[in-house]
């Protein structure tokens, strides 16, 4: 069987998976780098943070990389998924969890902006990396919510699959689209911390609800609520990105006359 074998310039997937010589992969890395994408960050929080960030990267010690601060928010939320674990025997190690979160944010959210402050963006390294410790992040913190007590751990499964679908979508979009969203409808990663550490301190307060005639773990109505709220991100920008990809791909009809032509040729 013939293989096809793609030039150093050529760009579909199907040609550059099929190399089959490593100098002729780097060559086609250096010719065609990692492309630029659109950053879509339009959450509620985020134009105070970008000025919090940019004050915090002007003044972190020079011996401080991106990579220090990537370990930190890492080594910050497997520590949260750890204080849940904890809080089943001692409520207090809830408040563990919410220092876990604003030390997860300092790391997760400072280490692009200190890269780009100082002018040393790695952005294949950078997205691969960053993204897979937040999904390890994400395994430990919900793994440690559904070992707490405080939330069933189906709803903490749920949460996690929503999350990684929701993670999938975003990535598939950068490849497809060139644009990375970072917030989904005014909500970001920074409103979600904020809004668990705020239920870390109801839950200390009064870990059950009231609600429609029944009596419910807070974390299990909050988790139900954020789940299909979750479920229902990931169904429509699918859609919508499905609907706009269609749109800027449409097949005209000469294209399918040549491909029936094409066809016709094929079976003679």
């Amino acid at each position: 069987m013939s293989r096809i074998l793609a030039s150093p310039g050529s760009q579909t997937m199907t040609e550059f998976c099929e190399q089959v010589n490593p100098r002729v992969l780097l060559e086609m890395r250096r010719a065609h780098p990692f492309p630029e994408m659109q950053r879509v960050q339009q959450s509620w929080v985020a134009a105070h943070e970008k000025r919090a960030l940019l004050w915090l990267a002007a003044r972190t010690p020079r011996w401080i990389g991106p990579d220090h601060l990537t370990a930190l928010g890492l080594a910050a939320q497997l520590a949260a998924g750890a204080c849940y674990m904890l809080a089943g025997r001692n409520r207090y190690a809830l408040l563990g969890v919410i220092f876990c979160l604003a030390s997860n944010w300092l790391g997760d959210s400072l280490d692009g902006t200190l890269a780009r402050a100082r002018q040393q963006l790695r952005p294949r390294y950078g997205f691969y990396v960053d993204h897979m410790v937040d999904s390890f992040g994400a395994l430990a913190l919900m793994g440690g919510l559904a070992l707490s007590g405080y939330m069933h751990p189906w709803i903490a499964t749920g949460l996690l699959v929503a999350f990684l679908m929701l993670s999938i979508q975003s990535y598939l979009a950068t490849h497809a689209l060139g644009e990375f969203r970072l917030s989904f409808w005014r909500f970001g990663p920074t409103e979600l911390r904020i809004l668990l550490a705020v239920g870390n301190l109801a839950l200390l307060w009064k870990p059950q609800v009231h609600f429609l005639g029944e009596y419910y773990k807070l974390f299990d109505l909050g988790g139900t609520i954020g789940l299909a709220g979750m479920a229902l991100m990931v169904v429509f920008f699918t859609a919508q990105n499905t609907v706009r990809l269609y749109r800027e791909e449409r097949i005209s009809g000469e294209k399918v006359a040549d491909a029936r032509t094409a066809e016709k040729s094929i079976a003679k």
